[in-house]
This record gives C-alpha cells, sequence and structure tokens, in this order.
C-alpha cells in the first residue's frame, strides 16, 4: 500500500515538473516573432500626415544619438523595467500625465523592437514594470537622456504637441529602457517617485 502511494507520488511530481518544463518552453517560443514568410503586413490606406508646425520645432531641439541599443541584455532572472520620469513644474493634470507616459512607453517599446528584442522579449516576460519618477525641468530630463544614451540605454523625451495644456515643444516625460533594473538605476536612482 505505502509502495503505491510512494508510485503515484513519483508520478505526480513527474507530470508536473514535465508540463511545467514544457510550459516554459512553448512560452518563450511564442514571445519569438514569426518567420518573415508567416507575418504578412496589410497594405497602408491611409496617406502620410502633412507636416505640421510641431514637426518643424521638433528639428529646433537638439536630437541626441542613440548608443549601441543591441549592447544591452540582461540574465535569465535578472528583473528589467521602464523608467518614466515626468515633469512636474508642467503642472499637467493626471490625464494629461497618462498620456504622455503612454507615448514615452510605446517610443521607448518600439525604439528595442527594432534594435532589441530579445531585450524587449525578457522584459515582456518577467512583469513589465513600468516606474513614475519626478522630474523637475526640462534640463533635467534632457541631461538623464544623455547619460541614459551614453550607457546604450534606450531613451526617449516626448515633446507635446501643445493642442490641450502645455505649450507646443515641450518636453513632457522621458521614458528610459526597458533595461536592467541596475542599469537604469544608474541613471534615475536618485529620483523620487511620483
Amino acid at each position: 500500500m505505502a509502495r503505491a502511494c510512494w508510485a503515484n507520488l513519483t508520478l505526480a511530481v513527474v507530470l508536473s515538473l514535465s508540463s511545467l518544463g514544457a510550459g516554459y518552453v512553448l512560452g518563450a517560443r511564442s514571445s519569438l516573432p514569426c518567420p518573415p514568410e508567416v507575418v504578412e503586413r496589410p497594405a497602408v490606406l491611409v496617406e502620410e500626415p502633412a507636416p505640421t508646425d510641431i514637426d518643424e520645432e521638433e528639428d529646433d531641439f537638439e536630437q541626441l544619438a542613440d548608443g549601441d541599443l543591441t549592447a544591452i541584455s540582461a540574465g535569465f532572472n535578472e528583473p528589467c523595467k521602464l523608467v518614466l520620469v515626468v515633469r512636474t513644474d508642467l503642472g499637467m493634470t493626471p490625464g494629461k500625465i497618462a498620456a504622455q507616459c503612454g507615448h514615452a512607453t510605446l517610443a521607448c517599446y518600439k525604439a528595442l523592437v527594432k534594435k532589441n528584442l530579445k531585450l524587449i522579449n525578457h522584459w515582456e516576460r518577467t512583469g513589465q514594470a513600468k516606474i513614475a519618477l519626478k522630474g523637475v525641468s526640462e534640463e533635467q530630463i534632457l541631461e538623464l537622456e544623455a547619460i541614459a544614451k551614453s550607457l546604450n540605454l534606450c531613451a526617449r523625451s516626448i515633446l507635446d504637441a501643445g493642442r490641450t495644456q502645455i505649450a507646443a515643444g515641450s518636453r513632457t516625460v522621458l521614458g528610459i529602457g526597458p533595461a536592467p533594473v541596475s542599469l537604469v538605476n544608474q541613471v534615475t536612482g536618485h529620483l523620487r517617485l511620483l
């Protein structure tokens, strides 16, 4: 009788571990991009919008060149995060902050999908951590962006279009990452939570 219980217990453990391993492998494979021959892109039906005044103003701001976005990698269990530095001196409403953070998140994501898909996949598998921090000025945003890019981190600052609360061309949010927490903290570790 005891021998049968041990056999059943052993079988249950083996099946559990096998299922866990198979689930991990299948989950990791499903987050990889499809081969090009499988992915079909729909034809673009919408024309590109005509340039606006904000596009000209964006050219007035000095755009910092990216570092080597492919140089960043994370260890198997190493946590990654995306940091959003929000300017508090602009007096944005919570809704405006949320919209600008969305723009910064998407800008960082798009840049890294093209340059470092392995890091994006790791960030997605480890919870997609996003942290909002307080920034005090445009000068601070520019300084943090330069430091982040010098460390090969993805950094994108958002220029507001000026259609609602903020003057056109104001930098509202800086997105940094996703990247390993220890590396991002070298740039933003001294900032306070929003």
